[in-house]
């Protein structure tokens, strides 16, 4: 490694101490003025039609933005008639293309004296609302021995850093206490929120190449390490709204941060999603699906406290059933999550551990611990996160694996049709084909 390249290592390091010590600020909040697309859609920037040779970025990230992102077109949702509908039935005094509470997600939503001639509201979820508002960083660069560091001190957001990814993202596909999808939205018409961080990443599309420039500069780059920081921040966030004052609507709980299916289902289908955690019939059961995946990290990166974990979690259930110190509890699991985020974020995921979680997610389904739709979802994307980086990784065979888990993936296709005995037949195929020839 050459001084150059350890001086980068360092640095890289540093950046990712200052995220743990302080989280970076969100671009929605930034007191850097935002520029607009204009900014980057130059063709000698980031608007070119193709990749540019011999560059060590595409070079055509506007072009990916807007012609395959969804981000793109996250505005122009709030015009077509659902939305219209959704704003009526809130009871909004502006239609949705123009209330705070539908933009703040659906597009970069800066406070007036934060935006330039060149910011457009209809842009959406544009450059600068992920990689942050660019007055400061937009000219510096591009200079000559401009560092990410440098980008980063100038208000860059670091989007490299997977737990600062997490948070920013799951801060419209989640929710904060500043802004969140509440259940009276999604009553008034809103779908139902879903995220996994790798998934998402993945099916971006990317607009980025993880190269050795790219790892020289930015550091070193896991899907696995994504998939778990993500698990662990959207748990935390949970906890975090459950406890705060928008974890209540009125004399009721934010029922938002339950399970769904607890509730949604014909009356004839006598379902008890919470019969696992030894509730009784009619109880409204936490939405747990992250804390779930959580317990195949924890055996992972911090097996001597994951019994502990495992424990709190389900006192915290037994709280929340119960009515009696569930907050309290909430504050335990949450600080827990806390401290583990730091382990995850430092350990180096063997072949050895891909394996134990992806044989243990099966077996906790096998077990029926994915009765519920939202924890079948998130191990479904889990198991295939983890999959396919396995085989690129030449960890396993996985190409004998994927019609098995395109046909998981169906079975939580649509969530209101989603059958546990289905997806459990399916999740015992995935069991025999890991045991009888995929795995090297």
């Amino acid at each position: 490694m050459t001084p150059c390249q350890k001086l980068l290592a360092i640095v890289a390091l540093l950046l990712q101490s200052a995220v743990v010590l302080g989280a970076p600020v969100f671009p929605h909040y930034s007191q850097d003025k935002t520029l607009g697309v204009g900014s980057c859609a130059s063709s000698l920037c980031h608007g070119a039609i193709a990749t540019w040779r011999d560059s060590n970025v595409f070079q055509n990230e506007y072009v990916t933005w807007q012609r395959s992102d969804k981000h793109a077109r996250a505005y122009t949702v709030l015009l077509n008639e659902r939305s219209k509908a959704i704003a009526k039935r809130l009871g909004l005094p502006k239609p949705a293309h123009e209330s705070d509470v539908c933009l703040d997600c659906h597009t970069h939503n800066p406070k007036p004296a934060q935006r330039t001639q060149g910011f457009q509201i209809a842009d959406g979820i544009a450059c600068e609302a992920c990689h942050g508002p660019a007055e400061r960083w937009v000219r510096s660069h591009v200079e000559t021995g401009a560092t990410h560091a440098d980008n980063i001190s100038r208000g860059m957001y670091p989007t490299e850093d997977d737990v600062a990814r997490a948070r920013l993202c799951l801060s419209c596909h989640l929710g904060t206490k500043d802004k969140f999808v509440t259940h009276k939205i999604m009553s008034a018409g809103h779908p139902r929120m879903s995220f996994e961080l790798d998934t998402f990443t993945q099916i971006g599309p990317a607009h980025f190449q993880i190269d050795s420039d790219w790892q020289r500069r930015k550091g070193a780059w896991n899907e696995v390490r994504a998939w778990a920081i993500g698990q662990a921040v959207a748990s935390q966030e949970l906890l975090s709204l459950l406890q705060g004052p928008r974890g209540r609507d009125g004399l009721f709980p934010e029922l938002v941060l339950f399970d769904c299916h607890s509730c949604h289902h014909p009356m004839a289908d006598m379902r008890n999603t919470a019969a696992r955690l030894g509730a009784g019939p009619g109880i409204v059961r936490l939405n747990d699906a992250n804390l779930l995946m959580l317990r195949q990290i924890a055996r992972r990166v911090a097996p001597a406290d994951a019994g502990v974990f495992a424990e709190h979690v389900t006192r915290l259930h037994k709280s929340v059933a119960s009515g009696s110190d569930a907050m309290a509890q909430a504050k335990v699991v949450e600080q827990m999550i806390a401290a583990m985020i730091p382990k995850i974020r430092a350990y180096k995921f063997s072949g050895d551990d891909l394996k134990a979680v992806m044989h243990g997610l099966i077996d906790d389904g096998l077990a029926g611990l994915y009765t519920d739709y939202q924890g079948a979802e998130q191990a479904v994307m889990a198991l295939q996160s983890v999959a396919d980086f396995m085989g690129r990784q030449n960890l396993m065979r996985t190409q004998s694996l994927k019609p098995t888990i395109r046909r998981l993936l169906a079975t939580v296709s649509q969530d209101e049709k989603y059958q546990p005995a289905a997806f459990t037949k399916v999740l015992r195929e995935l069991k025999a084909s890991v045991e009888t020839g995929a795995t090297k």
